[in-house]
């Protein structure tokens, strides 16, 4: 199954609207992955938004709708959450989901 190009558009639009330093856009996870100084901030997998909040917002982003662990591989990553599509059908969710994960990537070291 291919990503949500859809999806993906819009988030790489949100991100390209915050003007943040070094963003890329790379093919992974079999979809597509924004990296932000060299980390990875969020993505799509599928039909499913992908958001790296970090251990310090794991519990609460997990606590929200739509919300599951990230597990592609049988291990899952802690820090990492993956969303169905209800919880980012308004931009306003997609923002914060975004927004999480650009956060926690400007947090970390430039690789």
């Amino acid at each position: 199954m291919a990503y949500d190009e859809v999806l993906a558009k819009r988030m790489g639009s949100m991100i390209i609207d915050m003007r943040l330093p070094a963003v890329d856009e790379k093919k992974m996870f079999g979809g597509v992955a924004f990296m932000i100084n060299g980390n990875l901030a969020c993505g799509v997998h599928k039909d499913r938004l992908i958001s790296r909040v970090g251990p310090e917002r794991y519990a609460e982003s997990l606590a929200k709708p739509f919300a599951g662990v990230f597990d592609i591989t049988g291990r899952p990553m802690k820090g990492w959450v993956m969303v169905s599509a209800g919880g980012f059908e308004k931009d306003t969710d997609l923002k914060t989901w975004v927004q999480m994960g650009v956060d926690f990537a400007l947090s970390l070291p430039k690789k």
